[in-house]
This record gives structure tokens, C-alpha cells and sequence, in this order.
């Protein structure tokens, strides 16, 4: 698998699994936090050696909110300049200073107050402090894409929907998706839980062992093969030269397919276990993998059919 590594411990190869505590959730209603799930699953079995926190876009946009801007001024002291009023919802409104090119009044706007830190793109976080810019005092900074970490985009600020809510923090405007990762030590004998639903059969039945769930507690149904519909009429022979080794191997072809970007769900659930996304097909095969341990390759079929 992808995400796993290996090591010998007293000549018994061990196995990590990066496992998805959102992940789970979806899989099984459960209340405990990351921290609980941990000890639980360390209980069973499946012994947690590290947990770590995975953020879709690095710092969270912690400390950063949406605010208005209420007046524009030109910095008497620099041509380029202006000086901003900006009301985040506090009692008070906050003076900054704003150098970019698209600032105006009644915009909604990202604002760091001062001891925020923010995680650019390109660049080391830093903290924002109080300045004085130019003779004038400045109280924070309204901040392009760039400077929070979103796009490499340094054009001007961000200026987001005028339905957007004063003092709402920017991890909720922008949907940032905060997760806990567990890397789980495993035996190469423990394959049913090297996947995420496997996890979850474990913890299911700890979780009702221990009364922390209803005893008809259930796992999030599977797809059910019923559901599709299959043409035989295929030119595709597949020989298992070794079934000693391979018993069995099945596939299927599925036509009329655009190879392009993963949809950015897709996307977000690979990257919170350390997988790089390809493309669609690729990432749908990792995804079935690590969430049902059904392990898949997809070839080009154009190709194949050239080698036949």
C-alpha cells in the first residue's frame, strides 16, 4: 500500500497504516474524540503509534476572519498606500495599512489581527504585529491568497462574497478541513485492518464491547454489486499463469471516460493519509484500496489492445 511503511522488530516485519479518524466517522456513528478512538484502538489491537494533525491547508487559517472594509484613505506619507478601517466584529474597528491595488470600501475582506500567525505559500509563517508603516499606525493585515496559504496568487487581496458574515472565522468561510491521523502498527497477519473500513469493524466491535454504541450499531453499508449493470461482450482474455500464487483475478472495462482532476473530496481524503493525487482514475483505485482493502490497477485499454 501506498502510505504504509515497513520495519523488522525481533524478526516479525511490522506495518504502518495512516488511518483517518474523519474517515471513520463516516464509516461509523461514533462520539469519542481523536484522542479516545486512539486509546480504543490501542485496546483492540490495532496499537496507535502516532497521531498527528492533517489540515488541508497548512495553520488552518487559524486566527484569521472575515471582516469589512469602512473607509479608504490614501497614506499621506506614500503614494501607493492607503489606510484602511476595517470592522471584524468587534467593539472596536481596526486601522491597517494596505498596499494592494484593489482595495476598496464596503469589500469583505480576510483580516489577521495582530499575534496571528499566518503560513504563506512561498516562505517561513510568521507572526503579524502591530507596525508603524510609514509614520501611521497599523493594526494587523487584510491578506491576499498568497500570504494564508490558499493560491499562489499575490494580485491583490481577497475579496470575498459581499453575503459573507462580519467576524466569522476564515477556516469556516473557506471550508478548511481539519483531521487527525492514526498510524497504526500492524502485523502482516492483521491485512483485514489495512484499510479504513477495516479499522472500523474493529472499533464497531470494541466500541459494543465496551457499551460506547448501541449493540445494532452498524457500519455505513458497502456498495452492493446489484446496483450496476454489466455487458459481457468483451475480446479481453485474462490467463493466471501461477494460480498457486493468484487463484483468481477479475476485471471489468468501463468506456467513456475523461481522465482529468480528481473532484477536490477525492483529493482531501488522499492527501490527509500522506497519497499524492494523479488523476481520477488513479485516485479512485488508491481510494478503494485504503478505504475497503480491495487492492486495484487501472491500464489504458487503447494500450492493451495494442499488445494483444
Amino acid at each position: 500500500m501506498d502510505n504504509k511503511s515497513s520495519y523488522f522488530y525481533n524478526d516479525k516485519p511490522q506495518v504502518f497504516m495512516k488511518i483517518s479518524y474523519n474517515w471513520l466517522k463516516e464509516i461509523l456513528d461514533f462520539k469519542l474524540d481523536p484522542i479516545q478512538t486512539a486509546e480504543v484502538l490501542t485496546e483492540i489491537g490495532l496499537e496507535v503509534e502516532r497521531v498527528e494533525t492533517h489540515e488541508n491547508i497548512k495553520g488552518g487559517l487559524s486566527g484569521l476572519l472575515v471582516g469589512e472594509i469602512i473607509n479608504v484613505e490614501k497614506h499621506p506619507n506614500a503614494d501607493r498606500l492607503n489606510i484602511t478601517v476595517v470592522n471584524i466584529g468587534e467593539e472596536i474597528n481596526y486601522k491597517i495599512v494596505c498596499g494592494a491595488p484593489n482595495v476598496k470600501e464596503g469589500q469583505k475582506v480576510v483580516v489577521a489581527k495582530p499575534d496571528t500567525i499566518i503560513y504563506p505559500i512561498n516562505g517561513e509563517p510568521f507572526k503579524i504585529k502591530k507596525a508603524k508603516i510609514r509614520g501611521e499606525e497599523s493594526f494587523g493585515m487584510i491578506c491576499a491568497k498568497d500570504e494564508i496559504g490558499l493560491e499562489d496568487d499575490h494580485e491583490g487581496i481577497i475579496v470575498l462574497d459581499s453575503s459573507a458574515e462580519i467576524g466569522t472565522t476564515a477556516a469556516r468561510y473557506f471550508n478548511i478541513i481539519s483531521d487527525t491521523i492514526f498510524e497504526i502498527g500492524l502485523t502482516p497477519n492483521r491485512a483485514d485492518a489495512m484499510s479504513h473500513y477495516g479499522v472500523a469493524r474493529d472499533l464497531m466491535v470494541g466500541l459494543k464491547f465496551k457499551k460506547l454504541i448501541s449493540s445494532n450499531t452498524n457500519l455505513k453499508d458497502l456498495p452492493k454489486k446489484s446496483e450496476l449493470t454489466f455487458n459481457k461482450n468483451h475480446n479481453i482474455q485474462i490467463n493466471i499463469e501461477n494460480p498457486k500464487l493468484c487463484y483468481r483475478y477479475s476485471g471489468i472495462i468501463i468506456k467513456n471516460i475523461n481522465v482529468k482532476p480528481s473532484p477536490i473530496w477525492l483529493k482531501e481524503k488522499l492527501e490527509s493519509i500522506g497519497l499524492k493525487p494523479i488523476n481520477n482514475i488513479v485516485d479512485i483505485t488508491n481510494y478503494t484500496l485504503h478505504s475497503y482493502g480491495q487492492p486495484l490497477h487501472a491500464f489504458d485499454l487503447d494500450k492493451y489492445q495494442e499488445i494483444l
